[in-house]
């Protein structure tokens, strides 16, 4: 199978490294805005490389990846479905909802597959939540504790294309919650504070947020989100039932202390993202092949980037009214 990559940066170049090893890759052709980026990294990987978009769609792939900057993404994912190319676009696929709302039509009436890069649904730990969640073994849920801190903040210009706290952080939580419970939220509320530097407040935007989600059963979540955790990257759920209590994240990496007769702290944190879900990541992007293959559906699909998304924009809307917010309400 020949892979189209485009988008040669951090999660890119993990990409692709990927995909090199992955059995049903024979080739992999790299595309970024920056050239010679993509081309020292073909060189260096032994893959093959396209000056242009053109001259990727021109070489035949059976896939493409997107891990452009996000503001490419709708015209990439665009570009690739012309072409009839089944696609992976990291999450967002389009800046706004509008846009993603057009982008989704569009791709229904090509009928070319759209997997989503929600890379959560493939760790160990909460497929595992969403198995025993499945099988009945929590009894009924009531409560849902999700986190996602980051060791340190984002350069001040990655702001105002980020989209905000809940729609580039919280949105993988929103997204989790979802595909854990099988279950839809139906009301949002959300709180931010800013405590860090002062860009965050001049993008109008917040460094640390709460969101409360109220579930269609009545079970309810809270997820917390911060740029700030110098002690590491923390990422945990925890799925709590009338029969019992199931966590994910807390592992040996987990950068937490313990009080006096706690299990021992961690002596290695994860240092990001890519450290934490790096066999989910291989993991979603094998997943990726079968579907451009056409041997399984798409496990994470636009209308489920959609619904997350949804989450997030009820989400900010209640940090900035300070009320409730309806998710039906933040998608008219």
């Amino acid at each position: 199978m020949r892979i189209g990559l485009i988008g040669t940066g951090r999660i890119g170049t993990f990409h692709a490294e990927t995909l090199i090893g992955l059995p049903a890759v024979t080739r992999v052709v790299l595309h970024d805005a920056l050239e010679r980026q993509a081309h020292d990294l073909a060189a260096k990987l032994g893959a093959e490389h396209a000056a242009d978009l053109d001259g990727l769609l021109a070489s035949g792939p059976d896939a493409v990846v997107i891990a452009a900057p996000t503001a490419a993404h709708a015209d990439l994912v665009r570009a690739a479905a012309a072409a009839g190319v089944p696609v992976f676009c990291e999450k967002p696929i389009a800046g706004t909802l509008a846009d993603t709302r057009a982008l989704l039509a569009e791709l229904d009436s090509t009928g070319v597959p759209l997997q989503v890069g929600f890379q959560r649904r493939f760790d160990a730990g909460y497929t595992a939540l969403r198995d025993a969640v499945a099988a009945g073994e929590l009894g009924w849920l009531h409560t849902i504790r999700a986190c996602t801190a980051d060791p340190a903040p984002p350069p001040a210009g990655y702001l105002p294309a980020s989209g905000g706290i809940f729609r580039d952080c919280a949105v993988h939580d929103f997204d989790i919650v979802r595909w854990v419970t099988g279950r839809e939220v139906v009301e949002v509320s959300a709180t931010g504070s800013n405590r860090g530097e002062p860009y965050f407040t001049a993008a109008g935007d917040v460094d640390t947020a709460v969101t409360v989600l109220t579930l269609d059963d009545d079970t309810l979540v809270t997820c917390t989100a911060t740029r700030y955790n110098g002690a590491g990257y923390d990422v945990r759920m925890e799925v709590a039932g009338s029969a019992g209590t199931l966590a994910t994240g807390l592992d040996p990496h987990a950068p937490l202390r313990f009080t006096a007769g706690g299990p021992q702290p961690a002596t290695v944190s994860h240092d990001g993202f890519l450290s934490r879900f790096r066999d989910a990541y291989v993991a979603e992007l094998t997943a990726f092949t079968e579907v451009a293959a056409g041997t399984r559906p798409s496990p994470c699909t636009g209308d489920d980037a959609l619904a997350a998304l949804l989450v997030a924009e009820a989400a900010d809307l209640s940090c900035r009214t300070g009320r409730p917010v309806r998710v039906e309400e933040a998608g008219r």
